[in-house]
C-alpha cells in the first residue's frame, strides 16, 4: 500500500518504512510530522482518489535529517557579448521516514475498538 502526499506545493508518492526528500520543513530532528493532504491512496482494489484530497486519511512521519542537494552550476553566456556569469546552487531538504499510513476505515476500526 502506497499513497501519494502532497506536501511543499508537490506531491510524492510514499511508502512504510521508506524515507522520501521533500522540501525543508520546519521542524525539528527526529519529531514527528503529519500529512493531512493526501490525495490519493493505492490498495489494489480498494484505492481512493481524493476529491481534491481523501478525506480521514493521514500519513505519519519521523525527520531523520535536514541537509542540502548535490551542487547545480547555473551557468549565463550572451554569444558575442563577453558576457558570462557562473553560479552555484545547493537546495535544502528534509529527509523523512514513514512510519504509518492511515486510512478512514482504520481510524473508524480503532475508535469503536477504544469506546
Amino acid at each position: 500500500m502506497y499513497a501519494i502526499v502532497e506536501a511543499g506545493g508537490k506531491q510524492y508518492p510514499v511508502e512504510e518504512g521508506r524515507y522520501i526528500d521533500m522540501e525543508l520543513l520546519d521542524a525539528e530532528k527526529d519529531s514527528k510530522v503529519t500529512f493531512d493532504k493526501i490525495v490519493m491512496l493505492v490498495n489494489g482494489k480498494k484505492s481512493k482518489v481524493g476529491q481534491p484530497y481523501v478525506t480521514g486519511a493521514s500519513v505519519e512521519g519521523t525527520v531523520v535529517k535536514h541537509d542540502k542537494a548535490k551542487k547545480i552550476i547555473v551557468f549565463k553566456q550572451r554569444p558575442k557579448k563577453g558576457y558570462r556569469k557562473k553560479q552555484g546552487h545547493r537546495q535544502q531538504f528534509t529527509r523523512v521516514m514513514i512510519t504509518k499510513i492511515r486510512t478512514s476505515a482504520k481510524k473508524d476500526s480503532a475508535e469503536k475498538a477504544e469506546a
